[in-house]
């Protein structure tokens, strides 16, 4: 079996303790294992997910019947856009555990999986009723995702329209859920609405996971330019070169009689090349 290197510093007492206590169950030295490469699939699914997946793997190799490293491959295969690997393992870690935590990402990858109808369908299932509030929270955002896949925007919108997103308490999902909401409302032609919802958004964003400011910018005709753009250094030097060319043809002039013009042609585009690279200093 493939080792994948982790960080000397990497080390099991990083994990979850729910997962710690889960592991329990296998040998001291290969539950430290499989803890390492929980954590390496932690830390690198929002930024690196294929290597992530690639952890997710060896954990599952060394310890399937576990429900929390089923969980895990679940979300690094989610992450890479597997769904069907994905579906499968939620579907086995919800057998090893008998939660619902899981049943909004199973419907996404039925999303994922061109199936909207199916992930409708779960939307309406007893086992919504038996989540969290932000697992609920989490089902309405898959629901209104479906209905936009099958074309029904109208219904979208009114599959978000609820107290939580009424409710002027924030919570972790609420830039999510304010955010799929003024999308919707954008898709529908109602910019004004909209507008007015992802200012919503950006205000409960706290940790910038949606890209709320930029839409609004967007919608406000704003654009953004690049204060460091190479472009501008690299004409800076061009003109610093050409001034450069032309002090050398001055020095270099031999068939000129007035030595004093050919002096004071130097100095003046010496003077030039101070100006230019006093301006390419400020620039930087």
């Amino acid at each position: 079996m493939k080792r994948l290197p982790i960080p000397p510093e990497v080390t099991g007492d990083e994990i979850d303790a729910d997962v710690r206590q889960e592991l329990m169950s296998l040998p001291k030295g290969l539950a430290e294992d499989v803890s390492r490469n929980l954590v390496m699939v932690a830390q690198l699914i929002d930024d690196e997910p294929e290597k992530a997946y690639e952890y997710s793997r060896v954990a599952l190799r060394l310890a399937s019947r576990v429900a929390a490293v089923r969980e895990a491959a679940g979300f690094a295969a989610y992450a890479t856009q597997k769904y069907s690997e994905a579906l499968a393992e939620f579907r086995a870690a919800r057998r090893m555990s008998g939660g619902v935590e899981l049943w909004p990402v199973m419907a996404d990858c039925e999303r994922g999986l061109g199936r909207p109808e199916r992930a409708l369908a779960m939307a309406g299932e007893p086992e919504v009723q038996k989540l969290d509030k932000a697992g609920q929270v989490e089902m309405r955002l898959v629901a209104a995702g479906a209905r936009r896949d099958l074309g029904q925007l109208d219904a979208a919108i009114v599959t978000l329209q609820s107290p939580e997103l009424a409710s002027g308490a924030v919570h972790p999902w609420t830039a999510r859920l304010r955010y799929a909401y003024a999308d919707a409302l954008l898709a529908a032609g109602r910019e004004s609405e909209a507008r007015d919802w992802f200012a919503k958004a950006l205000e409960s964003d706290k940790d910038g996971v949606t890209d709320a400011s930029d839409r609004l910018a967007e919608l406000d005709g704003i654009e953004f330019v690049d204060a460091f753009d190479d472009s501008d250094d690299e004409d800076d030097v061009q003109d610093v070169e050409d001034i450069e060319d032309d002090v050398e043809d001055v020095e270099d002039a031999d068939d000129v009689e007035d030595v004093e013009d050919v002096e004071g042609g130097v100095v003046d585009v010496a003077d030039d090349v101070d100006e230019v690279e006093d301006v390419d200093g400020d620039d930087r």
